[in-house]
């Protein structure tokens, strides 16, 4: 997620999963479903297939929109994307979703650069902060925000460092802090004095070697959805919890793969997202609170794009925490998927800075309309 991924899906889950093979492509064909009118009628207004690019390989953090797929689907493992009747409210909306997979599927690339270079993709899963580094040249525009906090943390052994209670209590010792390097939250740790510099190591690599050759004495980046799912329940050589705090808890308000447009097509598409972005919104209510035939799906699709093995159980431990931490929420209000101004203001100022001293190009004014809309957003749906 955002410029920090989460490899070590691949390391650990493997375990769950090894020699688990599937062909190429697989089609599923569901019950027909009864055509959707007025809101739930996409045909007239939206693309014939509407092509997001995800931000990463298939997990339960994108359960808002592997949720609009329905039992009848067509699975290219090679291609790594999935591509079915776009269902909302279990009624055939008239166009199609295509769901490509990111990550390593696409080398990497940041899904807004990516819907640069290939004008088919119509929504992309693009972060708050790395919004900002494409502002100058691929602009983007978040229209609907699934997740209202950021599920990335530090976390520690509380066994190992008893005193440890905050990412603060961390920054007060020598202890080391590993994370991936380019991190820009991690600029932001340093540079706001939380952590220091010479603590800071950005050689991990998703491994928990180092976690576990250093008996939990070194601290570690991860996701509050994934990581202490696998060290208490899924690593052998360790078996029991970690603690953590998140990332937005310290200050950096970022709204993690946000779904957004580019910003020169937001026009072009205002009529299909006034209509698609009430659609997102219920389907992440709905998802999170009735996640399993998805979650099933997003299982499913992970062992057939052959790259990161992805078990139930740690999809529904995700969901499970996604709620627990409010990191699904409504923010200080009681809708789902709206953005906050002050929120996306205090990230550019962050950011911005970052940016700059790292000599990339963030766009002269840059605003927080510059980065986001509420104006397609129906205010009614939240949790």
């Amino acid at each position: 997620m955002s410029t920090i991924r989460r490899l070590a899906v691949g390391t650990v889950a493997v375990m769950f999963a090894a020699g688990c093979q599937t062909a190429a492509g697989t089609s599923n064909v569901g019950a027909s479903l009864d055509p959707g009118s007025g809101a739930l009628d996409l045909a007239a207004v939206c693309p014939a297939t509407v092509v997001v690019q995800a931000a990463w390989t298939p997990q339960a953090e994108h359960g808002a929109l592997y949720h609009l797929l329905g039992q009848t689907y067509t699975i290219d493992g090679d291609k790594k994307k999935v591509t079915g009747p776009l269902v909302a409210q279990g009624k055939d909306t008239g166009v199609k979703i295509e769901i490509r997979a990111g990550g390593p599927a696409i080398g990497f690339q940041n899904a807004g650069a990516q819907m640069y270079a290939d004008p088919s993709i119509m929504l992309g899963m693009v972060a708050t902060d790395d919004a900002v580094g494409l502002s100058a040249k691929q602009p983007v525009i978040g229209v609907v925000a699934p997740f209202d906090i950021a599920p990335y943390m530090i976390m520690w052994d509380p066994a190992t460092n008893p005193g440890f209670n905050s990412i603060v209590d961390i920054g007060k010792t020598n202890t080391k802090v590993l994370y991936f390097n380019g991190a820009n939250y991690m600029e932001y740790l340093v540079g706001s004095g939380i952590l220091k510099r010479g603590q800071i190591d950005g050689s991990y690599d998703g491994s928990p070697t180092r976690f576990l050759s250093e008996q939990g004495k070194v601290a570690q980046q991860g996701f509050a959805t994934n990581e202490p799912f696998i060290y208490e329940k899924a690593l052998p050589q360790w078996k029991k919890p970690v603690k953590f705090q998140l990332i937005h808890d310290t200050g950096y308000p970022i709204y993690p793969e946000a779904v957004v447009v580019r910003a020169d097509k937001k026009a072009e598409h205002s009529a299909c997202l006034k209509k698609l972005v009430p659609i997102i919104q219920r389907s992440q209510v709905e998802y999170v609170k009735n996640a399993a035939a998805t979650t099933d799906l997003i299982v499913k699709l992970a062992t057939e794009y052959k790259g990161f093995p992805y078990p139930k159980e740690q999809a529904a431990f995700s969901v499970e925490q996604q709620l627990k931490l409010k990191i699904v929420g409504n923010g200080s209000n009681s809708t789902l998927g709206d953005f906050d101004t002050e929120r996306v203001r205090k990230v550019i100022s962050i950011v911005g800075p970052i940016y700059t001293g790292q000599r990339k190009e963030v766009k002269t004014g840059l605003v927080p309309q510059d980065l986001f809309t509420n104006e397609f957003i129906d205010t009614s749906i939240g949790l």
